[in-house]
């Protein structure tokens, strides 16, 4: 992938290294230190939410997390500042674009960088939860040290592997902007089924794999970036972060009930659809099978 084609985004900022970023939270029942190692296992493999897991972990109750700090400003790496500068901006005229083509205006996300913890709208987080998207702030959270353990963890090697991963993100904030998140919210609340195979939460995030192909394919056509193994590499890192993938490798076993992401085959299904039409109308995960 020829990421230096891309157009820099100005929506990349450092977070300072105190775990600030947004409001502080606490209250509700304390989270052991085992809790919270369980909790930091369960985002990595699922690209959760945080606020999500919290709720689920401890009843609703937040914790504040701090990044470890050792007195110096948390400086990221420039090179790869600036691989997610290229990919940001890459994201922000392809999507702009699209929605000009709608008649509506995209409104760009910020994307943070920190390390260690973080503290946003979306409550507190550990760099343990991976990448997230918080829709109270329309913020994407990144610790650069994600990409390490997508290598290294789940196999997934390559440039257009880790673009995949923020282009994820980034279709959540694009959900947020169309209304996707309100009504599944709305839905949650009248009581409707988020986990297992045919739920709203593996539903919505299909989506946002969905989008990152519409994403890959808008902007091939602009840059030509590409190279040879690339999308391979993404279909990969979709196929390594399946729910039955990620339960076998943990459990010997698949619960479907409780997928919250999509099986491996889903993942990589969805994606393609984006990649090969372009079109957002492909992405209608909510209506029909999965």
């Amino acid at each position: 992938m020829d990421w230096q084609k891309g157009e820099r985004s100005q929506n990349v900022e450092v977070d300072s290294g105190g775990g600030g970023g947004g409001p502080r939270f606490g209250g509700g029942r304390g989270m052991g230190i085992g809790g919270i190692i369980i909790l930091a296992i369960l985002g990595l493999v699922f690209f959760k939410d945080p606020t999500a897991l919290l709720s689920q972990v401890d009843g609703g109750g937040q914790q504040q997390v701090s990044a470890p700090s050792n007195g110096q400003p948390y400086a990221p790496d420039p090179r790869q500042k600036d691989f997610v500068s290229a990919v940001l901006g890459s994201t922000e005229k392809t999507w702009g674009a699209i929605f000009a083509e709608h008649g509506k205006t995209y409104t760009d996300p910020k994307l943070v960088l920190f390390q260690g913890g973080i503290n946003t709208a979306c409550g507190a987080a550990s760099s343990a939860v991976g990448p997230f998207y918080c829709p109270g702030d329309q913020q994407v959270y990144l610790d650069l040290g994600f990409f390490t353990e997508l290598e290294t963890r789940f196999h997934a090697v390559g440039d257009f592997a880790r673009a995949y991963v923020i282009a994820h993100e980034v279709g959540h904030h694009v959900q947020n902007l169309i209304g996707v998140f309100a009504q599944v919210d709305q839905a949650r609340r009248r009581g409707a089924r988020m986990e297992g195979a045919d739920g709203l939460s593996v539903r919505q995030e299909l989506q946002a794999d969905c989008f990152a192909g519409v994403w890959a394919n808008r902007t091939q056509q602009r840059l030509q970036w590409l190279q040879d193994g690339d999308v391979e590499s993404a279909l990969n890192a979709a196929s390594q972060i399946g729910d039955d993938n990620l339960q076998k490798q943990a459990q010997g076993r698949v619960v479907p009930d409780s997928f919250t992401h999509g099986t491996s085959a889903q993942r990589v299904k969805w994606f393609t659809a984006g990649f090969k039409s372009g079109d957002m109308s492909a992405c209608n995960t909510f209506n029909g099978p999965v």
